[in-house]
This record gives C-alpha cells, structure tokens and sequence, in this order.
C-alpha cells in the first residue's frame, strides 16, 4: 500500500487558532518515557531512536539530522524541550528553500551512542540505500505537526558497529511504533538486531521485527525477521497471531534462549496482544544474533520494503508483560493522531 493525503487543518479556521493557543510552548513532556520505564525494570535500553519524541524524561539532545540539497547543509533537529517532541517548526524553517530535504542521521538517545546513518551497500542490494524525505509523513502529536520515516523502497538506516546489543543467545527486547496503513509484501521492513557485515550469515543471526504481509496474506502482521525465514510465531500458520488494522501500530518482539514472543496492538489504545509465546522454530533454537541495528531493510541490505516508522527502541533483556503494557501506555498517552497538524 502506498502513502495517502493527510488532512492539514487551515491556521484560518477559529477552532484551529484556539487550539494554537492551547497547544504553544511547553513541548508536552511525561513523567516517565519508554526508556526510562525499561531502565527502572533492569532491563535497559541499548538504543533509543525517534523522530517525534523523546523517549527519555531526561533527554535534551537532537533526534535526527537533516540535508538540503541545494547547498548540502546539514542541521540537527532536537525537542521543543526536554523530554519533549521534536522541533518541527526548525525543520521547516531550515528546509524552506530546498527542493529536497532528507534524514541522514536518526541519532540514539540511549547512552550507547548507537546512531543510524544511512545504510551502506550489502549482500543483496550492493548500492548504499537513500535516505527519507524528511517531510513526506506528518502527523500530529498532542496537536503538534512531527514527521515520521516514509521508506518508500530503496531506503534504509543502520550501525554495523553498534555497542551494547545483545548477541548470541542473549535475551533482548525491541519495539517499534509505524503507520498501521502503510506496508507491503516485500522485504524488509524491519527494525532490530542484524549482521555487521550487511551480509546473509544465516538463520538466526538477525532478530528483528517486522511490520508487513510478507508470508502472510491476508495481513498486514507483526512478525519476526531472524534471517531466512518471517515468522509469525513457531510455525508459519499461527493462527494466534492475527491481523491488526489501525491507523498506528505497536510491534515488539522479544527473545531469550530457547523463546521469542511477538506482540501488537493499536497505538492509539492502551491495548497490547500477544500474537504469539513460545519456542522458536526449528533451525532457530539457538540464535546467533550479531549485534548491528537496522532500520527500513533486512540484515542483508534487501531494501524494497514500505512503511512510516515513527519510533523504537532495542533493550537488554527480555521484558516482562507489567513492563510491556507500561510502555503501550506511554505511546498511548504521546496521542499519535493525524487529526490536526499544526506547526507551533
């Protein structure tokens, strides 16, 4: 499915300059954000990556970067304030005169440093992917116009050398939240752990989720990429893990020796289901995760998925069911909505 037209309020209209009222100035920040809610379970997060919000209370810092195209500038785009959501208004206001403005950089939040640029050539795709429009996805948050990550084939983000992700059989969790109407059947639309050599090293060296119909038609589905093979649970007819229709979509996925689990749930309630807990497949027992994080693509740069990713996180440890309904909490009460855009 391809991208739709969303509806932009006019600034004109009485109801909108009310809300403008009510909406300027303070940046909307939360007691506790994901990260710090993992961080306080002990199990914590190893990469922090958003391009609407911060998600730690705490965090003060940039969350993307840009790049005009008629001069090549580049630009950091940070929080209204901290532990806020992201700056929009500078980002148009840097991107005005450009004919093209693109993300070059999604910048970790977590002590690890773990920044994705965009991904180099690999195995399967040998040219280095693009990087995404920076504003072909707005939406709103808490009434304020943010943009998300439209991958619209081609594009991808990723760190080879990433620190602190689990490997091997370690146990890790990931979340992702995406736009629950844009997706396809190609790979990879993923998000998570993966080779660092952006080469196919076989099953089990990539544990990532994914957000798609790939494997599963009628769909879309969450799922879990852990290289040479979508699975949406044990086998590839679990019937536990079924189809979720909503405008945003939390995926997660979660793994230790010898289990993984696969959840979802509409972004906009506080709902989260379990698709699917239990053994891994066969030739999956016992994983041999490597350690890189991507972003838009497979562990072997296959780049021709679609989908808008908003935000994610890659934690140490596999998190506990109290923990994860917390944070479906937190992305609930962030008010991800495409039902007023302004720019304040």
């Amino acid at each position: 499915m391809g991208g739709r037209a969303r509806r932009r309020l006019s600034l004109v209209d009485p109801l909108a300059a009310m809300l403008l009222l009510v909406c300027s100035g303070s940046g909307i920040s939360a007691a506790r954000l994901p990260c710090d809610i993992f961080d306080e379970a002990k199990t914590p997060c190893v990469a922090a990556h958003s391009m609407v919000r911060a998600l730690y209370s705490s965090y003060s810092g940039s969350l993307y970067q840009l790049k005009r195209s008629f001069d090549n500038c580049t630009q950091d785009i940070g929080l209204m304030s901290s532990g806020g959501i992201a700056n929009a208004k500078a980002q148009a206001a840097f991107c005005a005169n450009s004919t093209e403005c693109i993300v070059t950089i999604i910048y970790d939040q977590s002590p690890s440093g773990n920044h994705l640029s965009i991904a180099p050539g690999g195995g399967e795709v040998h040219q280095p992917c693009k990087g995404v429009d920076a504003f072909r996805a707005p939406i709103s948050m808490h009434g304020h116009m943010v943009f998300g990550a439209f991958f619209a084939g081609g594009m991808g983000y990723r760190n080879n050398s990433a620190r602190n992700v689990p490997t091997g059989d370690m146990a890790e969790t990931m979340y992702m939240v995406v736009d629950g109407q844009h997706y396809d059947r190609l790979c990879c639309f993923d998000y998570g752990n993966a080779e660092t050599d952006s080469i196919d090293h076989g099953r089990g060296t990539m544990e990532a989720v994914y957000w798609g119909i790939r494997g599963m038609d009628p769909g879309p589905r969450v799922q879990a990429d852990l290289e040479n093979g979508m699975w949406p649970g044990q086998s590839k007819n679990t019937t536990s893990n079924v189809e979720i229709h909503a405008e945003f979509v939390t995926a997660m996925l979660k793994g230790k020796a010898g289990q993984f689990a696969i959840k979802g749930g509409d972004a906009q309630t506080r709902h989260l289901k379990t698709m699917f807990e239990g053994p891994r497949p066969g030739g999956y027992h016992t994983m041999k995760k490597q350690g890189a994080i991507i972003l838009g693509t497979g562990g072997d740069n296959s780049n021709w998925g679609v989908g808008t990713w908003f935000e994610g996180a890659i934690v140490s440890g596999y998190s506990s069911d109290e923990v994860d309904n917390e944070i479906q909490a937190s992305i609930a009460d962030a008010r991800y909505s495409r039902d007023l855009l302004l720019m304040v």
